[in-house]
């Protein structure tokens, strides 16, 4: 539920919290593209930390590093210091996959552990909607509430960090497979180094234009760097990523999956508030609705999540896991693409959200749920974790592109009032084609993967090569 009012308070205030750094609208990308970075780093590692010492110890201390940084971002006032603090408040994001894999670690004398695993993943789910939901519509009546008084707006996700900090410390018991070792550091700075060159080189597109070929040499040297990486965890025998289980193919699909799923449910959420933000009598676009209103559409998208995941196990029991990944990521690429042609009226972006939000529920559910049966007893921290990792990077990408879109006044689109600081409305379509293909190509792949993948795993195998 913490998690959730971290993903959900947030996304009315972006205007308000752009207004008082006084920056662009399109620069609350940059905000969400570093923290989903940081995220995207440090999650293998903490994954595979958890496999190796327990996953409720890495839980409670990535709880510690969020609580530290929520707290900061009240004290934030500055473009600088609020970006540093709300990079490193992205290590939440290890929590769903830590939690799975305790879930199924701890599940494993049960008749079917990967059925059971499912069902408590859509459970994790609801919880996390429901904070979403609690966080979004009072952050949207707070914002409105305690106008001009940010900081004690700002303080009501730092407060539930801290309580859940001492939940998990209290009440949480360590999971019973822990396969101890010693981390692979070396494979840790490699796929840094590589992901930290490709975003570097999305930034200087962002602020020289996509035209300036030291931005592409950036990102192409980022690209080349992953094959040292890749060679250095084939060799080594107890890898932070092991790249001969993502060539499983019960696998491989899935992490291309969260990487795509991760431009729509990640990439996106600055973006749809921004443009539910602008007022179409100065621009011509636009909803033109206060946060209150922007509470509501979040809160009925998220409404429709929880459905998802709800639906994710019984659907998957009645047909198969595969089929039921399929259609999940089809209801995303449905729903985004419904925004180009129907963006006007608030009751047009409600319906796309509810499409959407459906098939989101289930695969925030089903992907690392998915991956938990696919791999071995000891790696499911791994794998969970890699499902997290991918989707992460693909909303970090996903934030740095959508920003530049939205920067761009695109040869015809409308253009932006003087001084207005709206995004264009070529921009926002773009990002809407986007994340419909993104979904499309997603339900595509997983057609590559075995029609009963996903069930109960035989330990120390692989489910499905």
């Amino acid at each position: 539920m913490t998690s959730g009012v971290l993903q959900g308070y947030y996304t009315p205030l972006f205007t308000d919290i752009a207004r008082h750094l006084g920056i662009h609208d399109a620069d609350v990308n940059w905000f969400e593209a570093a923290q989903l970075m940081v995220s995207a780093l440090v999650v293998p590692a903490l994954a595979k930390l958890g496999d190796m010492f327990g996953h409720r110890k890495i839980l409670l201390a990535s709880t510690a590093v969020t609580a530290l940084a929520t707290w900061a971002l009240v004290f934030s006032g500055d473009f600088w210091s609020f970006l540093i603090a709300w990079s490193l408040q992205g290590f939440y994001v290890v929590w769903l996959p830590l939690e799975i894999a305790l879930i199924y670690s701890r599940s494993q004398e049960s008749p079917d552990p990967a059925a059971l695993t499912r069902k408590a993943a859509g459970l994790l789910v609801v919880g996390l909607e429901a904070g979403a939901i609690l966080g979004a519509v009072s952050g949207g009546v707070l914002g409105e509430l305690l106008a001009g008084k940010l900081w004690l707006v700002l303080m009501i996700p730092a407060i539930c960090v801290s309580l859940c900090f001492i939940v998990i410390w209290r009440g949480v018991p360590e999971s019973p497979v822990r396969t101890g070792g010693r981390l692979d550091s070396t494979g840790l700075i490699l796929i840094s180094f590589a992901l930290l060159l490709i975003t570097a080189g999305l930034t200087f597109m962002r602020t020289n234009g996509p035209g300036t070929w030291w931005a592409w040499l950036a990102v192409g040297l980022g690209v080349l760097a992953l094959w040292p990486f890749v060679r250095h965890e084939l060799r080594h025998p107890d890898p932070m990523v092991d790249i001969r289980l993502l060539r499983s193919s019960a696998i491989w699909p899935v992490m291309l999956t969260a990487f795509l799923f991760g431009v729509s449910v990640l990439g996106s959420q600055v973006p749809l508030s921004t443009f539910a933000r602008t007022d179409p009598t100065v621009v011509g676009y636009g909803l033109g609705v206060g946060s209150s209103t922007v509470s509501l559409l979040i809160g009925i998208y998220l409404i429709a999540m929880v459905a998802g995941a709800l639906l994710f196990s019984w659907v998957s029991r009645v047909s198969t896991p595969r089929i039921t990944l399929i259609g999940a990521a089809s209801l995303i690429g449905l729903g985004y693409s419904l925004f180009v042609p129907f963006h006007d009226q608030v009751w047009q972006v409600m319906a796309n959200m509810l499409v959407a939000g459906l098939g989101t529920g289930a695969l925030v559910a089903a992907l690392p749920a998915a991956a938990a049966a696919a791999a071995p007893l000891r790696q499911t921290g791994m794998a969970t974790g890699l499902t997290n990792a991918t989707k992460t990077i693909g909303g970090s990408f996903a934030s740095c592109v959508f920003g530049i879109a939205l920067a761009s006044q695109i040869a015809g689109s409308a253009a932006a009032a003087p001084g207005s600081t709206a995004g264009s409305l070529n921009g926002y379509l773009l990002v809407w084609i986007v994340c419909g293909a993104t979904g499309f190509l997603a339900a595509a792949l997983l057609f590559f993967v075995p029609k009963l993948a996903f069930r109960t795993a035989v330990p120390g195998q692989v489910a499905v090569r």
